[in-house]
């Protein structure tokens, strides 16, 4: 289980790597699971953003 705290160590908006290595999943899940829009993320060029309050919230199912 992910344990909060460990997440204070991620800055407040996260990149589909940083999805990928919280979850330990690959990346094609993680880009997966961003485009499933299961949680808001941004697109800005070619990167994806998601605020890792949105993120927290999913992950703990609030």
């Amino acid at each position: 289980m992910i344990i909060v705290k460990d997440l204070e160590a991620y800055p407040e908006v996260l990149n589909v790597e940083d999805i990928q290595i919280i979850l330990g999943i690959g990346r094609r899940q993680a880009y997966q699971l961003v485009s499933s829009q299961q949680f808001h993320s941004v697109r800005i060029g070619k990167r994806i953003k998601i605020l890792k309050k949105v993120f927290v919230n999913w992950l703990y199912g609030n």
